[in-house]
């Protein structure tokens, strides 16, 4: 307590203390919550630091966020080295302490000899991803636990300019990096030697201002939008930002871009970091989209666009017609939509030639010759649990295909990335602009492509049908164990390794592949993917940040023609709770 500069943890903690006298379960609980809360460092990882508010090296509060900052500031002048003063930008939400720890971060980095840009306000996190790049930066840190908890809080790191290669320039860490910046956070145990400047850095400019790095944000993904090849606008949106960051500036990329019928859900429109309509701030979970859907229907809307409260991932939902229920669309098939998309733009915009023609027509292929940047071969890419439509869609397309591990820190450095994804609702439609995942461009994105569909007489779930036509249907799902310790998670993964199931889905496992060998393609992480004979697969993981096993189900079912969708659509959804049942009974569960 007599470090902590936080009047507000140091009272948490007297509570605290006095709680753990109370007899009974209160007291109990309490001396578990202390233990906890003392039981050692909070990691820094390639995800940063995220954990619960509250006093303590093992929560998010000052001086935690001190250490890292000052280990942080260490790592960038280190690597910039003698070739000039680094420079940093530091971004935050709208979170309890957000703004506190962002300014405290550009205190201790003035302090330390780097130029330092704060963002003005509460903005997406997309935004410092933006301003990494965009101002030349070395290193950049958003504060903000995305879409966890009320009580949570994060910091997560991106390096840029001098401190990394070009393929992770404006991007998340990696190995070794991470270790690197943990290893000079450690050196730090109290608050001694940590400065902080009163003054120095600069506060970038508002929106409106001149030379606004939001605006220029905002300038950037709306012309993205082609309305020379895809013209029609006549959409009816709900736009929800639950609770978070991104509501203003969604709205003004989607208007700029010629959407005006965009209606808010009024009641989740303004940041709020006690998230007080949802159980959990995350599109994912059930009930998070409840008033938009309500919404929606009450408006006879055509499409529902949700972002995560710091507005880098993106839901989307739609009117099942089968139903006439709203529903939303799983992350896989969002990603195949705007993997089709982007093929079409790129298709759109190709300076198609006669010599591509003749290739093509030489070889007999049904797809086209297409060119990105200074006319290299675009590259789409996911994730190794994200579906593998986007991989047949590419091939269809002639655009090159590549799978990553888990997480947009490896999606972003693919070299040549067009257009990337994540099934859990991440997107990057321009790396070029943000190395990361954008809630708000891939909006922006989905509105287009849902536009030109309704624009032809068709809509999205229309366009679905046609991909599992022409690819057969990929129907995904997970399951996911939550155990009582990390400990666990490795004896549940030594079982799956001594005791190979022979079967998922009533198909035999024709082969299983152990990522933690790694691979040519891939480094090497604690994973198994297994293959069945009937096409389907599964990989079985344990989460990097929560004591759970993420289990991830791909099932493959070809389709003859447009009159079996409904049957098939059945049979997979059957065949996915087989395999969940084979998969609990491999764990022993």
């Amino acid at each position: 307590m007599a470090q902590d500069p936080d009047p507000q943890t140091v009272q948490e903690l007297r509570e605290l203390l006095e709680r753990t006298r109370e007899e009974g379960q209160a007291g109990s609980a309490a001396q578990q919550e202390l233990a906890d809360s003392f039981s050692g460092r909070l990691e820094f990882g390639t995800a940063g630091l995220r954990a619960a508010l509250g006093p303590g090296p093992n929560r998010m509060n000052r001086v935690v966020v001190r250490h890292a900052a000052a280990g942080l500031a260490r790592f960038l002048v280190a690597k910039v080295g003698t070739h000039g003063r680094p420079r940093a930008v530091v971004g935050y939400d709208a979170r309890r302490n957000s703004d506190i720890f962002a300014q405290e971060t550009a205190a201790i980095f003035t302090a330390s000899g780097i130029e330092t840009f704060l963002l003005p306000s509460a903005l997406p996190t997309p935004v410092l991803a933006y301003a990494v790049r965009a101002l030349e930066c070395d290193g950049g840190v958003m504060v903000t636990a995305s879409h966890n908890p009320p009580q949570d809080n994060g910091y997560k790191v991106y390096l840029g300019g001098r401190t990394v290669e070009e393929s992770g320039r404006g991007a998340q860490i990696v190995a070794p990096a991470d270790e690197q910046i943990a290893a000079e956070i450690a050196a730090f145990d109290g608050l001694e030697g940590i400065a902080l400047a009163e003054d120095g850095w600069t506060v970038l400019p508002a929106s409106g201002e001149p030379d606004s790095i939001e605006d220029a944000y905002v300038d950037a993904v709306t012309a993205l939008a082609d309305p020379r090849h895809f013209p029609s606008r006549r959409l009816k949106i709900v736009l929800t930002p639950m609770h978070g960051v991104g509501g203003k500036t969604a709205l003004n990329v989607l208007r700029r871009a010629g959407f005006e019928d965009v209606t808010l859900v009024e009641e989740q429109a303004e940041p709020d970091p006690l998230f007080p309509t949802v159980a959990f701030p995350n599109p994912e979970e059930p009930g998070a989209l409840d008033l938009a859907l309500e919404l929606a229907e009450r408006i006879d809307a055509d499409i529902v666009l949700a972002n995560d409260p710091d507005a880098d991932r993106a839901a989307v939902a739609v009117k099942r017609p089968e139903t006439g229920k709203w529903g939303m669309l799983r992350g896989d098939d969002v990603g195949a939509l705007l993997g089709t998309h982007m093929a079409d733009r790129l298709r759109a915009q190709a300076d198609m030639d006669s010599a591509n023609d003749a290739v093509d027509a030489a070889s007999g292929s049904t797809g086209f010759a297409v060119e990105g940047a200074g006319g290299a071969v675009p590259v789409f890419a996911n994730s190794i649990v994200s579906s593998r439509l986007l991989g047949k869609i590419a091939e269809r397309h002639g655009i090159a295909h590549v799978q990553t591990l888990t997480g947009f820190k490896w999606i972003s450095r693919v070299p040549g990335l067009s257009y990337g994804y994540e099934e859990a609702l991440g997107y990057c439609v321009a790396p070029d602009l943000v190395k990361d995942k954008d809630g708000i461009s891939a909006a922006l994105l989905v509105a287009e492509y849902a536009a030109d569909s309704i624009a032809k007489g068709r809509d999205v779930r229309d366009e679905l049908d046609e991909l599992h036509l022409a690819h057969g249907i990929h129907a995904t799902d997970q399951l996911s164990v939550r155990v009582g310790s990390l400990d666990l998670l490795g004896a549940m993964m030594h079982r799956l390794r001594e005791n190979p199931p022979s079967s998922f889905g009533g198909s035999p496992v024709d082969s299983t592949l152990d990522l933690a060998e790694g691979s040519a393609d891939l480094p090497p992480t604690d994973g198994l993917q297994y293959l069945t004979r009937d096409g389907s697969r599964v990989i079985i993981r344990p989460s990097g940040t929560e004591p759970k096993l993420k289990c991830y189900i791909e099932v493959v079912q070809p389709v003859d023609g447009a009159d079996e969708l409904t049957g098939m659509h059945d049979k997979v959804r059957g065949t996915l709770e087989t395999i969940k049942e084979d998969i609990s009974d491999a764990l022993g569960l």
